[in-house]
């Protein structure tokens, strides 16, 4: 049994190993710069993909919203640097410098206050992956706590996507409506459209994937992991060991969350749109 686990890790250190030469070393030389920051935003989605590996594949917690954080993530990058483009200096031909131009056009003369918050990248950044582990923390504690799971959890995953759609396309004038925020240009002054910009920002997204990677694998082989496949496969026999089997499926799609809005994030940057 022993070298059965030892051959295991091996075996995923060594896939990890692979993907990052991929990723890192033949990619960048096989591509041009335009192909490459395709793939970059390809791999923004990869995180959502990891995120249900470990909120499906081991907790059986099926959630058919992962879109909901992705976008939340994307919109906190998106607010700071859409803020950032609309400084008063290159803002002249508004009636209001200072506010995003679809608030400007939707007549609103002074910025909402919980856009102020996002003048600073440290918050922003914080808040890419705290606001959709917050939504996740509300939505997940309520439902489990309750017993609440399976197709009815995966359907009110899907109605909260809904209702997050309706809110932001009806929104327009705070959150820019069904054309989301664009121009997005630059991040404390750094222009994100240069080559070397997208070369520096896939390498980024790389890292943070790779990173986000091994993470899920320790979790994998913590005990942790081990009680998430317990509840995934038997969830009662789990609850009558003693262990509170809300709170684990409280924590896995947090982290899923978590790492869905990091890849909205990096789709905003890569992409200047969202």
């Amino acid at each position: 049994m022993n070298a059965l686990t030892d051959m295991m890790k091996r075996y995923q250190l060594g896939s990890v190993l692979v993907l990052t030469i991929l990723l890192a070393v033949v990619m960048p030389l096989v591509f041009d710069i335009f192909r490459l920051n395709l793939v970059g935003k390809y791999l923004t989605y990869a995180f959502v993909a990891i995120g249900l590996v470990m909120l499906w594949g081991y907790g059986g917690v099926l959630s058919l919203g992962q879109g909901v954080f992705f976008g939340l993530g994307g919109y906190a990058m998106a607010m700071f640097l859409k803020l950032e483009a609309s400084d008063p200096e290159t803002t002249k031909i508004q009636s209001t410098p200072g506010i995003p131009d679809f608030m400007d056009w939707n007549q609103l003369t002074e910025l909402p206050a919980f856009w102020v918050p996002f003048k600073s990248l440290p918050f922003s950044l914080i808040a890419v992956v705290a606001v959709p582990m917050l939504l996740a923390f509300i939505i997940s504690y309520a439902m489990f706590k309750r017993r609440v799971g399976g197709v009815y959890f995966a359907i009110i995953t899907q109605a909260v996507a809904l209702i997050l759609t309706v809110l932001i396309i009806g929104q327009q004038g705070y959150t820019g409506g069904v054309n989301g925020m664009t121009d997005l240009k630059t991040m404390l002054g750094w222009d994100t459209r240069t080559d070397s910009a997208k070369y520096i920002l896939y390498y980024v997204c790389v890292a943070l994937l790779i990173g986000s990677i091994l993470l899920c694998t320790w979790i994998q082989k913590s005990k942790a992991g081990t009680l998430l496949l317990a509840m995934r496969d038997k969830e009662d026999r789990v609850r009558f060991s003693g262990y509170d089997v809300a709170n684990f499926k409280v924590f896995v799609f947090c982290l899923a969350a978590a790492l869905s809005g990091i890849g909205g994030a990096m789709f905003t940057l890569q992409v200047g749109f969202m």
